[in-house]
């Protein structure tokens, strides 16, 4: 894969991890379900990758996490966003909307 897609397919999950979690905070398994969950089932999150980006949101300062009880009685790490997370969220929205509308304008092209 071409490191400009790699970048395309991190910064897509960085911002759908970052909008789930603008809702409060969350583990990992309820990111992943919410996100399945909100697009019908069309975009799964693997358990890796998944993994990787809040790794790196967090060594970057965007996420903060705690240890926490699951609804299920056990032990997850609860993911919150920072204020440089919500600066982040902002910021990668208009990035992604206007991509996506870019892209939307050559696919409808008759």
């Amino acid at each position: 894969m071409a490191r400009d897609e790699l970048q395309l397919l991190q910064g897509t999950l960085d911002v759908l991890v970052l909008k789930t979690l603008s809702w409060g905070p969350r583990h990992g398994y309820a990111i992943a379900r919410w996100i399945r969950s909100t697009t019908d089932a069309e975009l799964q999150v693997e358990d890796r990758a998944l993994y990787v980006s809040l790794h790196r949101m967090e060594e970057r300062g965007w996420l903060e996490c705690e240890w926490g009880l699951t609804e299920n009685n056990r032990k997850a790490k609860y993911y919150q966003l920072t204020r440089e997370g919500r600066r982040q969220l902002v910021a990668k929205t208009a990035t992604w909307s206007r991509y996506a509308a870019a892209v939307f304008k050559i696919l409808q092209t008759a």
